[in-house]
């Protein structure tokens, strides 16, 4: 659809944002004002991980949790603190929330109110997309069917309330880190939109006259890789299939309604901690994909930092991301023009080629059923970790070449990293135990009668088919907090393990490196007696499982059996998994920055169940630093993501386990880094 006046470009081209939010809801306010006051023009607000899976910051499973990729959120005192000072009917606010998104809507509400505002005229998005949870993200908490169910009131309670607010985010961006092809990422995200439009539909909330407003307010936010013209025609791709749906499938007839409203967030997986300096031109290709395109051009972006593979950005570094827009809107003429790619037969070749493939592939998912049961089946899952093992595959091969990583990787030393201790922000551990606290102070000071008449409402209207949002902005109100919510949830709907996708992904042939690696497995294994067993964990609430996925099915495929239970394990059910199994070895996956408390606690509870013997690996975001407390605690390895090769992990794997039973190394295991 036609965009503003060019004119009307400059002055405010898209949304800019960066992600952000960190340590407490005080610290965020503050980065908040900050920010703003840089020239961002909306926020974007990152929540914990015990907000994002609705638990309290003293729950049993947010520990080492609290405050670390984001903000925690328990209570309406929290959300007030958030935006302190921030004029909500002013302001375009997008909050990352799935699972307990009606509950984070609802407090904003709450605040908004109290501030004097007309809720009609609050702006922003609440992501609410829990399909991409199960497939990718992991912050999922509820079944689908009763996932669907919270989406669903949560669309028609806004389209008459808080009809400027975006209730559903459509996020095809995890589905890229997660593996999907741009076919995949297209197809999967629109039978996610078809399943939450056919719900809205079909409960009836909302008269058919006002379909229109539901599909006017969904919104989309999708991931830009760094393959520039096949991203940008993947944009085209959307907004072509979009406008097809809604016209023919819902009989929306106003082309406005119809227009394909997309942000983006370029690809933070992609983002490289050897060579970080190379992230910046990465960042601003992917930029250009989503904005170069006028007809296509994104409203909304948020960009990550240079070091974002490294941990946490510090705020120069979220600047620098903002400056890289305001360059690109401010000094260059790229808003001057019509759009730069109309008439062009490389680019209609290339959308109509993704047109086609994503209407196969959203044809197959209704095939079984639509979206959701194509979750509940395994389906979309499998499909994507197979297609991140094959990416893997040519990444390791060399066939898809990394800058830095897998080719050009001789550096001169990175002035930006002379002080690595500096290089990235810390979250202070008082953090937590100091969120704990707060959460405690709340319950105990706030009034119980309302809490408990709220929280029986809730609970009452969960059991029928009325719509949850007044129930919950009842709660909101009340003082309930962010567990107690979510718990009440929790015993009508009951929680949810979804499928990991591991088996169902195609085992790979692999090369003479992997077969020698697999002969290896085979043999320590008849030494030590039998096959052996590898336990891949998930500690703690950090959902972002493709590494751990990855991980599973290259040890499958070198000769291990695999024990992999999934997402969001406390490490005592670690321990127990690895005791029953009788594994030789665990991996430990952690990208959240909670190794240090994670970690340490599975080792000890390996100690207390007498198997000192079985050796420790971990893989993620970890700091050099860290790493060497890890090594102290006990750990045998730490990978991080400059260990790219993967087979070469699985062969470091096998020299851990020879070692902790004493078997002889041979030349090649001896060589390996320690």
């Amino acid at each position: 659809m036609p965009f503003p006046s060019a004119s009307k470009d400059r002055d405010r081209p898209w949304v800019m944002r960066t992600y952000a939010g960190h340590s407490s809801p005080a610290e965020s306010n503050a980065l908040y004002r900050r920010n703003l006051a840089k020239g961002q023009t909306g926020l974007s607000v990152a929540f914990d991980l015990p907000t994002q899976t609705g638990y309290d910051p003293d729950h049993e499973l947010a520990v080492g949790e609290v405050g670390k990729v984001g903000v925690p959120v328990s209570h309406l005192g929290d959300m007030r603190a958030l935006f302190d000072g921030i004029p909500l009917d002013e302001m375009n606010t997008s909050m990352t929330i799935n699972a307990p998104a009606m509950w984070l809507l609802a407090l904003y509400q709450a605040v908004a109110e109290e501030h004097g505002h007309d809720v009609a005229r609050l702006a922003g998005t609440t992501q609410n997309d829990i399909i991409k949870e199960y497939l990718s993200r992991g912050t999922y908490v509820f079944p689908p069917a009763q996932s669907m169910r919270l989406i669903t009131d949560v669309v028609a309670y806004t389209v008459t309330e808080l009809p400027r607010w975006n209730p559903v985010n459509i996020c095809s961006y995890h589905l890229q880190e997660a593996g999907a092809t741009p076919v995949q990422e297209i197809a999967y995200a629109m039978s996610t939109a078809i399943a939450v439009l056919d719900s809205v539909r079909d409960s009836g909330q909302v008269p058919p006259e006002r379909f229109g407003d539901v599909v006017a307010r969904i919104s989309f936010f999708v991931n830009a890789g760094v393959r520039f013209v096949e991203e940008m025609c993947k944009m085209r791709a959307f907004g072509r299939l979009w406008d097809e749906l809604t016209r023919e499938r819902y009989g929306v007839q106003d082309p406005g309604q119809r227009r394909f409203r997309y942000g983006v967030q370029v690809n933070s997986l992609g983002l490289t901690e050897a060579q970080p300096e190379n992230n910046v031109q990465r960042i601003v290709l992917e930029m250009l994909a989503v904005t170069l395109s006028r007809d296509a051009r994104a409203r909304a972006v948020q960009l990550p930092a240079w070091n974002e593979a490294l941990g946490l950005p510090r705020p120069w570094d979220q600047q620098w991301s903002l400056r890289l827009q305001q360059v690109l809107a401010y000094e260059t003429d790229l808003l001057e023009y019509d759009d730069l790619f109309t008439g062009s037969v490389v680019v209609e070749t290339k959308v109509a080629e993704l047109v086609e493939g994503a209407r196969a592939e959203i044809a197959r998912v209704q095939e079984l059923g639509g979206a959701v049961a194509a979750v509940e089946s395994g389906y979309m899952k499998g499909q994507l970790v197979a297609s991140l093992a094959e990416r893997r595959r040519r990444m390791e091969s060399g066939a898809d070449v990394v800058v830095g990583v897998n080719r050009f990787t001789t550096t001169e030393p990175n002035p930006l990293l002379a002080d690595l201790g500096t290089a990235v922000q810390t979250v202070d551990p008082a953090v937590e135990a100091a969120a704990q606290m707060a959460v405690q102070e709340w319950r105990a000071t706030r009034e119980p009668g309302p809490v408990a008449e709220a929280l029986d409402a809730l609970r009452a209207a969960a059991g029928t088919a009325e719509n949850l949002m007044p129930a919950t902005l009842r709660c909101a109100r009340a003082g309930v907090t962010t567990g107690e919510w979510a718990g009440v949830l929790r015993e009508v709907f009951g929680e949810y393990r979804a499928p990991t996708g591991v088996g169902a992904a195609g085992t790979g042939e692999g090369d003479a490196t992997l077969a020698e690696v697999r002969e290896r497995v085979r043999t320590t294994g008849e030494e030590l007696g039998g096959r052996l067993r590898f336990l891949v964990g998930k500690p703690g609430l950090d959902g972002h499982s493709n590494g751990a996925e990855q991980i599973a099915v290259r040890a499958r495929d070198a000769g291990f059996e695999v024990v992999y239970q999934g997402i969001r394990l406390t490490p005592a059910q670690i321990v127990s998994a690895a005791v029953e199994e009788d594994v030789h070895v665990v991996g430990l996956s952690v990208l959240s920055g909670s190794h240090l408390q994670v970690v340490p606690a599975v080792l000890d509870g390996l100690r207390a169940a007498g198997l000192d013997d079985v050796p420790v690996v971990v893989g993620g975001i970890v700091p050099d630093g860290d790493a060497r407390r890890l090594r102290e605690f006990g750990v045998a390895r730490v990978f991080t993501p400059k260990d790219f090769g993967i087979t070469d992990i699985m062969a470091e794997v096998v020299a851990v386990v020879r070692a902790a039973n004493h078997l002889d190394p041979d030349r090649r295991e001896a060589a390996l880094p320690r």
